[in-house]
């Protein structure tokens, strides 16, 4: 649902984007464990595209007795600020990502773990005793605001809890109460790595997938805004860019008519176990659509499919997020890379 309203927003600019265009794009990673000693990961097969993100795991107990651990999968932190539009697919749920897991082919029931803070400070009590939900983009944590005494709303905008906004709903200026407060949000569950044997373990979930209008690292006829910082974080090379100029040159206008998809994965903290490196690790992108562009960071990338792309390695030790740039046509021409 998000995504497609997200794609609709964005096509109905048709110039530059500002910084007031862009949806931001929460990093996500995979799962960690909670002991590093005796289970390795034998492999990972990490599939992302813009609609899903699956990670198929196989994990081996290397040693002659059954490990117990605790296995977490960490959603990104979201921030009730009004300032800041974060990409977030299922933004009236605590489960805001569609997160699913099974072990061994079975369906787990992990427990969610909620946390919420404001100016760093546990504020989990005082919600609770107002009734309050706990997701700062839910409807009904800003129904519960609008019911509470003005004594305690007062409390809660001097601690940083809420802040007062004021807007034209149509009928004139008014102020609402609105949540500021961070929710930290954690997936966790109790498993057993039997002795000397291998664990699959499969979890899939909706990215966060961020976004502006239009592409913010050229125009005026030039490589410029964004460029620099682009071409490090998402490895722009010299194809990719040639065909960003060709959409420029095709567009009477002047500037290349695609809209920017972002998603950022967080690799670098899954090494919590033996050795700390990956036995057998692939990463499969699929941008998705076959007329856009896509570019990532990655060692000996092949395209495999109209839309996907891949890499493999061996005794992978994770260094670097993977942060991944499409740009989708924002009409139906543009060519495909």
């Amino acid at each position: 649902m998000f995504r497609h309203v997200l794609i609709a927003a964005l096509t109905l600019c048709a110039a530059p984007a500002l910084a007031n265009d862009s949806i931001a794009e929460l990093g996500t990673g995979g799962l960690i464990l909670s002991r590093s000693d005796a289970v390795a990961m034998q492999s990972e097969d990490l599939t992302i595209s813009p609609e899903k993100v699956t990670v198929d795991y196989v994990f081996h107990n290397n040693t002659d007795k059954d490990v117990d651990a605790i296995v977490a999968f960490p959603m990104p932190d979201i921030s009730g600020d009004p300032e800041e539009i974060p990409a977030i697919p299922e933004n009236q749920s605590d489960n805001f990502l569609g997160f699913e897991v099974t072990i061994d082919g079975v369906a787990a029931k992990p427990q969610l773990e909620q946390k919420v803070f404001a100016l760093g400070i546990d504020i989990g009590a005082d919600l609770k005793a107002q009734n309050v939900p706990f997701n700062p983009f839910g409807d009904a944590a800003k129904a519960a605001l609008a019911k509470l005494p003005q004594a305690v709303a007062d409390d809660w905008v001097n601690r940083g809890i809420i802040i007062e906004d004021t807007a034209d709903d149509g009928s004139g200026m008014k102020s609402t109460y609105v949540p500021f407060w961070q929710l930290r949000s954690t997936y966790w569950w109790r498993s057993t790595f039997p002795a000397n044997k291998d664990v699959h373990v499969s979890h899939r979930y909706k990215p966060s997938v961020g976004g502006t209008s239009s592409v913010s690292f050229f125009y005026d006829g030039q490589f410029q805004g964004q460029y620099a910082a682009y071409k490090t974080r998402y490895c722009m090379d010299g194809t990719f860019e040639n065909a960003v100029l060709k959409a420029a040159k095709d567009n009477p206008d002047g500037y290349p008519k695609y809209y920017e998809s972002r998603i950022a994965y967080i690799l670098t903290t899954g090494g919590n176990w033996a050795a700390g490196s990956i036995g057998k690790f692939k990463l499969t992108v699929d941008k998705g659509n076959p007329k856009a562009l896509v570019s990532f960071c990655g060692d000996n990338v092949k395209k495999v499919g109209p839309t996907t792309f891949e890499m493999s390695a061996d005794d992978f030790y994770p260094e670097h997020d993977i942060d991944i740039l499409i740009l989708d046509p924002s009409d139906n021409g543009g060519d495909a890379n």
